[in-house]
């Protein structure tokens, strides 16, 4: 059986963490920022954005029951 690689929920919180980051470095660039600082901001806000979605999703129950907490 071929299981993937990622769950549907870690794809979709990496999507939207990747989408953060592409976001603010576009902002950044309109702003008129210079283009390594604006991979930097876009870096940056992607590392923020991973926790952020990763608590706001909400975890399947079946992944619920299986957690010992």
């Amino acid at each position: 059986m071929r299981r993937s690689l990622l769950t549907m929920r870690s794809a979709l919180v990496l999507l939207l963490a990747v989408l953060t980051g592409i976001g603010a470095g576009v902002l950044a660039r309109l702003a008129g920022s210079p283009a390594a600082e604006c991979v930097l901001y876009g870096v940056g806000a992607l590392g923020a954005a991973v926790p952020f979605f990763d608590r706001l999703i909400a975890v399947p129950a079946e992944e619920q029951s299986e957690s010992p907490s």
